[in-house]
């Protein structure tokens, strides 16, 4: 007895071994038993063992079977040596590592334990996606049929009532090889109220996470495109490509969307795009194509691109897609490590603004920056060399506004710091460089110039804390900085330093344009403080105010830079967050008179799931900044958890200065153990001589567990 017992155990688990295929490795799926698993023991427990006259083995009582990740629990089990058939009385339950469970009255395999009888047998994927029916019957150890079937990943409750959508069949195979289910005769039920027959139906079980199929279709209705239906359709076409092509069918529009994905050793691509034929443009290809990936080479080298196009302005707001008012195309190789930095990208813009003229914006654009720092032990402190190359030009070759520019920079610098015994901490910083400027098709200007800048700065901090009784901590920072920059001459045009920022991230700068085609100069003056306060309980405020003074006025800063005249507007900045997840950002211009410039605030509120953030923005007319009129508009954007299956959302930003909304959206979604509804309704009000305003509605429902992810243990369904 002692030498049959491991011999019928190890029989016993070689049965349950085909029926957990489904929950086996993607990475070899042809393995239906690895020779590891072969050789671990097996292990037969239960109240009762005996072996009778017949030579029949015998356990009963709590019998329970383990060898690796499986496990088999049965009320009684009979083995005959002879005939090689195992017969097991239920309750029986058969677990694969949590992934798939086998469920049945009772079982009995033959000969070889690839085929057998399962009475009124029940499997269960990722303890969510269930199949019950009358019997099961397994065939070649691969494949299992069921007879009479109900199929479901909603909670299925004992009083006989429905659950909210089921599949019933006359029969569906389960290949454990494949992992897909296979319908015959199948009908789709709501509240079992039959909505769909379908006499064949394939569908991959859940434990698979990529087949090939039909994905959520949508249904979107807008005021241009009126209602269509989206029926998205998934190819795998390995395990490290797919191809997603999405059909959308409307009284108004055919359009193919596609979507390609491939990874590889050392990168990633992926394009979407569209073709479209409709009546917004008759007779006309309509589409879209974006192309975004990256690679990685030898000696840390990474190559990226993110290419953008559309066929024209308005496509992208017709569909529904990112409301993009450029499209930006960029190819670019980079190298970064400790103390070097390279880094080369070409750029393409394409405008989809009515007030920009292609022909006339800097469209291609050449960009080399190579940074590298050393740090010379006889004078101290850090050096950094950068050589920076410029070029971009316009496809209109015309007089001034066709003009074209290219700049090499050659720049270095020295900096150091001390912190003496006082706490005083004092930063030296001594520079120079050169740039080199070709310009085309501008007579304003000489077609070759050179300029140079040396440069120094100190800037003296004190910083100093404090400690509250409460256990909060104060840090109190005053900052002053003297600078100094000779440039040799400003004689050349502004194109990329057009927009001009004032904050906590140029206060202390030697030039406060944003690219080196302009630079400041003369003798400078800026003092700061910075205060923060850290709340034990997680509190946290912190607040910046600052202000630059100059010897002589930069007439090429812009009106609401703030930094005209040769004292400065006045720079605040401050930002609160509180321990219940509430946070308020904000930064201003304040300029003599008390009013502001520029001025935006930023608030934020998350918890549980539910979240909201709005924000406002202040800018006065400028017209070297392209703003004619002011800007004063608010940002709204929200979404709240009602309870566990309800969530709402909602989307605002209105015009304040002219009193009207830009755009509005609402959105509800319901979700439970085993459906997904979304519903919106979004509405843009602006419009151009290519847009027109629009309202689109969306609407998808998801049966959860086969089509997407579930979320079983969140969304539970009671019966009561």
């Amino acid at each position: 007895m002692q030498r049959f017992l491991p011999f019928a155990a190890t029989s016993l688990l070689a049965m349950t071994l085909p029926l957990g295929l489904a929950a086996q490795n993607l990475s070899d799926p042809t393995v239906t038993q690895s020779p590891a698993q072969e050789e671990e023991p097996a292990l037969l427990v239960a109240d009762k063992i005996f072996i009778t006259p017949e030579r029949k083995l015998v356990a009963e009582g709590n019998v329970e079977a383990f060898q690796g990740n499986v496990k088999l629990s049965a009320n009684r089990i009979v083995y005959d040596r002879e005939s090689g058939e195992l017969t097991l009385d239920g309750p029986v339950r058969i677990d694969q590592g949590g992934q798939t469970t086998v469920l049945a009255e009772s079982a009995q395999l033959d000969n070889g334990l690839q085929n057998g009888l399962l009475v009124g047998a029940r499997m269960v994927f990722e303890q969510q996606v269930q199949i019950a029916s009358v019997q099961a019957r397994r065939a070649g150890g691969r494949y299992t049929q069921f007879s009479k079937i109900a199929a479901t990943s909603c909670h299925v409750c004992t009083d006989g009532r429905p659950p909210l959508w089921q599949i019933r069949a006359r029969k569906v195979t389960h290949d454990s090889l494949e992992r897909q289910l296979y319908f015959e005769g199948a009908q789709l039920r709501v509240l079992d109220v039959p909505v769909f027959y379908f006499p064949y139906l394939r569908l991959p079980d859940p434990t698979l996470e990529r087949a090939t199929g039909f994905l959520v279709p949508s249904i979107r209705t807008t005021s241009q495109l009126g209602t269509g239906v989206q029926v998205p359709y998934f190819f795998k076409i390995g395990d490290h490509k797919d191809l997603t092509l999405t059909p959308y069918l409307s009284s108004k529009t055919t359009t193919l969307g596609y979507r390609y994905r491939q990874a590889f050793v050392n990168g990633r691509i992926e394009i979407n795009g569209a073709q479209t034929r409709d009546d917004i443009q008759p007779d006309q290809d309509r589409g879209y194509l974006f192309a975004e990936g990256w690679f990685d080479f030898k000696n840390d080298y990474r190559f990226t691109f993110d290419l953008q196009t559309t066929s024209d302005d308005s496509y992208l707001a017709d569909y529904g897609l990112p409301d993009l008012d450029r499209l930006r195309s960029e190819v670019a190789l980079e190298r970064i490590k400790r103390d070097t930095a390279f880094r080369t990208s070409f750029i393409h813009y394409k405008t989809l603004r009515d007030s920009e003229d292609q022909d006339e914006i800097p469209s291609r654009i050449f960009d080399l920056n190579f940074q590298k720092r050393y740090f010379p032990t006889s004078v101290g402190g850090e050096v950094r060399v950068n050589v920076i190359a410029h070029a971009h030009e316009r496809t209109s070759d015309e007089d001034v506004v066709g003009r074209d520019v290219a700049r090499t920079t050659f720049d270095a610098e020295w900096l150091r710091s001390w912190t003496f015994a006082t706490g005083l901490r004092a930063d030296a910083l001594f520079g120079a460089s050169i740039d080199a400027f070709n310009i085309r098709h501008d007579s304003n200007f000489p077609t070759q110039e050179t300029r140079t800048t040396p440069r120094a700065a100190l800037t003296l901090r004190y910083p100093m804390t404090r400690r509250e009784k409460s256990g909060a901590t104060q840090f109190l920072e005053p900052i002053v900085q003297f600078g100094w920059t000779d440039v040799s001459d400003n004689d050349v045009p502004i194109d990329e330093s057009t927009f001009q920022e004032f904050d906590e991230g140029n206060l202390l700068s030697l030039s406060r344009f944003p690219a080196e085609d302009r630079r400041e100069d003369g003798a400078t003056a800026a003092v700061g403080v910075n205060w923060a306060r850290y709340g034990r309980g997680g509190w946290q405020a912190l607040a910046s105010v600052g202000q630059v003074f100059r010897a002589d006025a930069d007439p090429d800063f812009t009106l609401t830079s703030g930094l005209q005249g040769t004292s400065s507007d006045i720079l605040l900045a401050g930002q609160l967050k509180t321990a219940n997840g509430w946070s308020l950002a904000g930064r201003g211009i304040l300029n003599g008179d008390l009013s502001f410039a520029k001025a935006e605030l930023r608030g934020e509120w998350a918890k549980e799931g539910s979240a909201f953030t709005g924000s406002y923005i202040w800018l006065e007319p400028d017209p070297a900044e392209n703003i004619e009129e002011a800007v004063s508009e608010v940002w709204l954007r929200g979404r709240y958890q009602v309870d566990q299956n309800w969530l709402t959302r909602a989307e605002a930003r209105y015009d304040l200065n002219e009193s009207e909304p830009i755009r509005l959206g609402l959105g509800v979604t319901y979700q439970n153990e085993c459906v997904r509804v979304n519903m919106s309704v979004r509405r843009r009000f602006t419009s151009t001589s290519t847009i027109e305003p629009s309202t689109e509605f969306g609407f998808t429902v998801s049966l959860t567990g086969y089509a997407l992810e579930g979320a079983g243990n969140t969304y539970k369904r009671t019966c009561s």
